[in-house]
């Protein structure tokens, strides 16, 4: 007498499974298109702080790896820093957005993306099956920074002033090597955003910042930018799927990219025009949002500087 054939919960007529090859079948000619290709990920916000899409983050790092795309992460860490400094009883001051950081605050800066938050992601890549490696801007002079110089007019006299941010840097010079020697290999790069002035100092560097030094720097197929914001914005708060450089500067001259966008818009278009393909600014509160950025024709974001197409 022969054994029953055993019967398998997840068959070819079941329609999550059927729903889930169709993705796949739709997803390799992006897989094609993006083998060999470098894409930095700026990683932060509510993406970072929730554990489950941490952990949803690393896998797609992954897979990205795997299918072989070259993925660098730069992460943030402004809360987890806020944090520290709040339980070391030191107080942080802001301009522009921007924490006012002396010798005392950089060191704790350093350890918190350096140490605990850069570890963590190293750490969550590797629970998945992935290799990772923990570097900041001082490894290998990877990041060049000098000090960060903003200009204030003073309300009174309208004199204009300069404004002395402490150790706030700004990246000078991006040495790619490393990164891409990391490329050749199984490892992904987890780069906290701290970089090494000309005597040795050290300066905390914008993570979008530093993600779009490095993304212009290796000449990358995409910069990823995730927020807390479903993309770029018209007046009536639709979703711009797509800008070209013009259209974006247009948008901020005119008003409708304001606030804390413009920056990360003057980050994706300094990418793009320094040899990025693409940069997107995408929600990073939503599940595999890279994944479903890259591997759809819709996309997740806004997409600046390249038209979207399989």
């Amino acid at each position: 007498m022969t054994d029953p054939v055993p019967i398998r919960t997840g068959t070819s007529t079941d329609k999550s499974w059927m729903d889930k090859a169709h993705t796949l079948s739709e997803a390799l000619p992006f897989m094609r298109r993006y083998a060999g290709a470098t894409f930095v990920v700026k990683y932060g916000g509510h993406a970072m702080g929730d554990a489950e899409l941490a952990r949803d983050f690393a896998r797609d790092v992954v897979l990205l790896k795997q299918v072989g795309i070259n993925p660098v992460v730069v992460h943030g860490g402004g809360p987890q820093i806020g944090r520290m400094l709040e339980k070391l009883k030191i107080q942080s001051t802001f301009v522009d957005g921007l924490r006012v950081t002396d010798r005392d605050t950089v060191d704790i800066v350093e350890m918190v993306l350096s140490g605990s938050i850069n570890k963590s992601i190293v750490s969550a890549i590797q629970e998945v099956g992935g290799k990772a490696i923990g570097l900041s801007g001082k490894d290998g002079h990877l990041v060049t920074a000098r000090k960060l110089r903003r200009m204030r007019k003073d309300p009174d006299s309208h004199i204009e002033q300069v404004l002395d941010l402490g150790f706030v840097g700004e990246p000078s010079e991006i040495n790619p090597e490393i990164i891409e020697t990391f490329a050749r290999s199984d490892f992904i790069p987890v780069i906290a955003p701290i970089g090494a002035g000309p005597d040795g100092e050290t300066y905390n560097i914008n993570a979008d910042t530093v993600a779009g030094a490095i993304a212009a720097a290796l000449s990358a197929t995409r910069l990823f930018l995730l927020t807390d914001v479903a993309g770029v914005l018209d007046k009536q708060k639709r979703l711009l799927p797509a800008l070209s450089l013009d259209d974006a500067r247009t948008l901020m001259r005119d008003g409708t990219i304001s606030g804390g966008m413009i920056p990360k818009m003057e980050t994706c278009i300094n990418a793009v025009v320094h040899g990025v393909e693409g940069s997107v600014i995408l929600d990073g509160r939503i599940p595999h949002a890279v994944l479903l950025e890259i591997f759809t024709d819709g996309g997740c974001g806004t997409i600046i500087g390249e038209q979207r197409s399989a």
